[in-house]
């Protein structure tokens, strides 16, 4: 069952060990791995760590990493493709207060799921979606 849902910088920042991944980011998602629950990212989330490689701004694997993660049998990471009901909550999100349209598909994935978006992102968190960090 999933429970969380990741934005790609924290996936990024948990799979690296990162120090910016908030205490309380890292307990939420220890915690739902413990209890076997799953924690999803949004399709657009391996188009943007594809980018970042590309670029050089995070670390080559990062993205075969996480595809083997998602492949794994009874994954504790989900991929959610983009449909048409994640669209439809799309247009809930002020686009002048969450601009950028990879931000937005991924707060309305939270949305459509009905679980708490793991996010550093201040936009997102002063928006209406339920967010821990």
């Amino acid at each position: 069952m999933i429970e969380l849902l990741l934005d790609t910088h924290t996936l990024i920042w948990l799979l690296h060990g990162d120090e910016r991944l908030s205490s309380a980011a890292r307990r939420h998602i220890e915690l739902t791995s413990q209890n076997r629950g799953q924690s999803a990212i949004s399709s657009i989330s391996l188009v943007e760590i594809a980018y970042l490689e590309e670029k050089g701004r995070i670390p080559i694997g990062t993205l075969q990493g996480t595809l083997a993660m998602i492949d794994m049998p009874n994954p504790l990471l989900v991929e959610i493709p983009l449909n048409k009901h994640i669209v439809g909550k799309l247009l809930l999100i002020p686009k002048q207060e969450i601009p950028e349209i990879p931000d937005r598909i991924i707060a309305a994935t939270a949305l459509y799921l009905n679980v708490p978006l793991i996010t550093h992102d201040h936009k997102i968190q002063n928006n209406i979606i339920n967010t821990v960090w």
